[in-house]
């Protein structure tokens, strides 16, 4: 059985603005939609009936609002929907389990305004183990397309460059395949991102001396980022592929490079701390500062 598309959804502009890119994205993968809306009731006082009555009539109100807006602008979509009546952090995470993917408002679902990235959304990103897509509000389908001539915002034009950003200390097959299946989706180039500093190094078998040991050459890094993809342009000969390697901080070079995108593929590393579930800082950078869709794939 094919995972769903699913988008958690609040009400808010941004959640809103999440279930049209999870409608759009559904449709481009043939995949059905799932809704999700989560009463974010604290774990240690269980609601009442009463309370339990009146979230249910308000989380149908907010799943109705969502549904009748992917009507009008994704009509083609399978839709579903779910009220969950559980901690909004918990409820979404869980049904990452089953999903595809899972689409965010980048601004959280609780309405914490005050941040780029709330805090539901934060928490979820550093415990779910599926791929999670964080949308802005305002993000309309004419977005993921470049201007037309005359500078317009146009839905004919061809879609804005996929951005992936890669370590080369650790390429992640499943943040390379989400980036390049995202890419062949869309018909668009792929742009592939490594940022090195002066102190990296990379050694390419045992015994070897690792690129950036002595004087640093630009070229055997291109190469080296050149080879990681190769076997992945071959399964996806369609798909232009585009190859950056600069030096300096990753994340102000995947903001730039992900400014005039349409999606930015970064990945996070499963791992738990003493203080549980850990997002790493450039992800958790470029999701707080990059200004198109971001997803997120969890990898080992």
């Amino acid at each position: 059985m094919s995972r769903p598309v699913v988008a958690g959804v609040d009400g808010s502009p941004e959640s809103l603005a999440a279930a049209e890119w999870a409608a759009r994205e559904a449709v481009r993968r043939d995949l059905p939609l799932h809704l999700v809306h989560a009463s974010d009731w604290a774990p240690d006082r269980a609601p009442s009936a009463a309370a339990s009555a009146v979230r249910r009539h308000v989380g149908r109100g907010v799943l109705r609002k969502a549904e009748e807006r992917i009507a009008r602008t994704c009509p083609g979509v399978r839709l579903t929907d779910e009220h969950a009546e559980a901690p909004a952090a918990a409820a979404l995470t869980n049904a990452a389990h089953n999903a595809e993917l899972l689409v965010l408002g980048s601004r959280g679902l609780g309405g914490f305004t005050g941040f780029v990235v709330g805090s539901v959304a934060r928490a979820v990103v550093a415990r779910a183990t599926r791929p999670v897509v964080l949308v802005e509000a305002g993000q309309r389908s004419e977005d993921e397309h470049l201007p037309d001539e005359d500078g317009n915002m146009s839905l004919l034009t061809p879609y804005r460059d996929v951005v992936l950003g890669l370590d080369l200390s650790d390429p992640c097959d499943e943040v390379i395949e989400f980036a390049f299946e995202a890419a062949r989706l869309r018909g668009a180039t792929l742009h592939a991102v490594h940022a090195r500093d002066d102190a990296s190094t990379v050694a390419l078998a045992p015994g070897e001396p690792g690129i950036g040991e002595g004087p640093r050459h630009e070229e055997e890094w291109r190469a080296f980022l050149a080879a990681v993809l190769q076997n992945w342009r071959d399964k996806y000969p369609g798909v232009e592929v585009n190859e950056t390697v600069v030096n300096g901080r990753a994340t102000t070079h995947l903001v730039r490079a992900a400014s005039g995108a349409g999606l930015l593929v970064v990945g996070r590393r499963v791992r738990e701390t003493h203080l549980g579930p850990r997002t790493g800082p450039v992800t958790l950078n470029v999701i707080h500062h990059a200004r198109c869709p971001v997803a997120v794939v969890a990898h080992d």
